[in-house]
């Protein structure tokens, strides 16, 4: 039994389901369009037997019958990652796994990327402190990985891009064209300019102790 904590559309959750067929599914975020989305998918794929997804937050009671949870850019539900870690932990029986992708710094943050992210120096942990973290709250560590630059990349080009196509389709006579042209600079700078290469992505493969 899989559970996914915030699955938006689900894509995931249907991939590790499509991966092991023995495996059934449980899908959860408060966005409805994205889990309409996620349900189609599941239909087209023939998954839709084997997967629920459900919109709401009553996750608590879904993890005591979970082998693995997948919580990826999700423990902002408990308010960061360590609340969401003992909070899944203590749902789930000894050897259940959890996957845990957590944003983190790959260096140390200069005042000019903090202000580029309004964001904070102890907002995030490093990789080391993050790993270092899971023991006490009664997980060990199977493996563990960064996204690369490249993987890094890709994402930020494909969050530009829908500011990119909506330029094309709409020239400067459209009211909003300044402002979408204005967001569309400022994030590239901010990335490229700013926190490419401080700001990280890691994936830790859990086991419950």
């Amino acid at each position: 039994q899989v559970i996914d904590i915030g699955c938006g559309w689900a894509e995931l959750l249907l991939r590790v389901l499509a991966a092991n067929t023995s495996a059934a599914g449980i899908g959860i975020d408060k966005d409805s369009a994205a889990l309409a989305h996620g349900r189609s998918n599941a239909s087209a794929r023939g998954l839709d037997t084997r997967v629920r997804l459900i919109c709401g937050d009553a996750i608590e009671s879904f993890l005591e019958v979970a082998n693995l949870v997948i919580c990826v850019g999700s423990s902002q539900v408990w308010g960061g990652y360590a609340s969401a870690l003992e909070a899944i932990r203590d749902h789930i029986s000894p050897g259940s796994q959890v996957l845990l992708g957590e944003g983190i710094w790959s260096r140390t943050p200069t005042a000019d990327v903090l202000a580029a992210l309004d964001a904070r120096a102890d907002e995030m942990p490093s990789l080391g402190e993050l790993v270092d973290s899971v023991g006490p709250l009664g997980f060990r560590p199977l493996s563990v990985s960064e996204a690369t630059q490249s993987e890094w990349d890709e994402f930020e080009s494909g969050y530009s891009r829908g500011y990119e196509r909506w330029l094309i389709a709409h020239d400067a006579s459209d009211p909003d064209h300044a402002d979408v042209l204005k967001l569309a600079d400022e994030h590239r700078k901010a990335y490229l300019g700013g926190y490419r290469g401080t700001l990280g992505f890691a994936y830790l493969h859990l086991v419950a102790v």
